[in-house]
């Protein structure tokens, strides 16, 4: 009888047995981690905000875990390239990549043919970072608030060109709100990251841009660009002399977040590891300094709760991005 009570223990004695050599392989595939360099991938170009997180991370966990953490830029369309590139490395732990708001929260809903699942094909390890974005301008550049923005917008044949990091991030979805909720005659111009976008917005090729603080936070401070607006709930305590979308007039608001992700398949004790000293970087007074400068907040969520989180914006930024009308440039 299949209830039999020898049954059922000679049963389970099987079960444990055939279990047994797939818990050892993973408790192995822990033992000695890292043995080797890890390379941590950042989708976009240097010198935007996920390069700088990543960068500021990398000497942490590089110190912590006793390993070089080498970072490689892979930018291109939308900051899924790179992330793509990662879902399909060896689960082994050493390839890592920066995920964010546009490859693992907008881009699912922007991108039909997108070759990823942003949950499915990650083992995520930890939220690294949030911040609000700051439309910036060209300091040359007349107008000295939004206000003034959306009226020289509107004067010109052309409209008003803002910059991006690219397509698919939440700041490009802010510029295409901010054109429709105000009526300005705006240009969403697309870069391959912050940095090459910066560039130009310092050097008058474009006269605004659309940036997530900790990227911009240097140059504002520098007076190499104007800050024209936070799209934060209330000022920043890092800017507080920056008005808000909302105190001139406009309904707005952007919150980008930057984490830690690995393939899917990396054995759970390593995700584990990675969780628990990226953590612990981010836990440090140094890092919580230096992410306040750059009008950052580190992230406190595990691998369960990023991965929930995750999810939970692939399902968020769905129907807004198609109320938005947003398209791939």
């Amino acid at each position: 009888m299949s209830g039999h009570p020898q049954r059922r223990k000679v049963l389970g004695g099987v079960v444990a047995l055939a279990t047994a050599p797939a818990l050892a392989r993973a408790q192995r595939g822990a033992e000695g981690f890292p043995g080797q360099p890890i390379r941590l991938v950042v989708p976009y170009a240097p010198g935007g905000t996920t390069d700088l997180v990543a960068r500021l991370l990398a000497q942490g966990l590089g110190e912590r875990l006793g390993q070089s953490i080498i970072i490689e830029n892979r930018p291109g369309a939308g900051a899924t390239l790179g992330s793509q590139a990662v879902a399909e490395a060896r689960p082994d732990g050493y390839t890592l990549v920066m995920s964010n708001i546009a490859s693992h929260g907008i881009s699912p809903a922007l991108y039909p043919g997108l070759r990823y699942d942003a949950v499915r094909d990650f083992a995520h390890i930890a939220l690294v970072i949030s911040n609000p974005s700051v439309f910036v301008a060209n300091k040359d550049f007349a107008p000295a608030d939004l206000k003034q923005a959306v009226a020289w917008s509107k004067a010109q044949p052309r409209g008003l060109a803002i910059a991006t990091s690219g397509a698919g991030s939440t700041n490009h979805l802010l510029v295409v709100q901010f054109g429709q909720s105000t009526g300005a005659n705006v240009n969403h111009v697309p870069y391959r990251g912050a940095g090459p976008a910066m560039t130009d917005v310092i050097a008058g090729v474009v006269p605004m841009m659309a940036d997530s603080l900790p990227s911009a936070a240097a140059h504002i401070r520098a007076g190499s660009v104007r800050a024209l607006g936070m799209a934060s709930a209330a000022r920043h305590p890092a800017f507080p002399d920056v008005a808000t979308f909302r105190e001139q007039g406009f309904d707005l608001a952007s919150n980008s977040w930057f984490g830690l992700s690995a393939p899917a398949g990396t054995p759970a004790a390593i995700i584990q590891r990675l969780s628990d000293e990226t953590l612990a970087v981010l836990g440090t007074p140094e890092t919580r300094r230096r992410f306040a400068e750059l009008g950052g907040t580190p992230g406190e969520m595990d691998p369960a709760a990023y991965t929930a989180f995750v999810a939970a914006e692939v399902m968020r930024w769905l129907p807004v991005v198609r109320a938005s009308g947003a398209t791939v440039d």
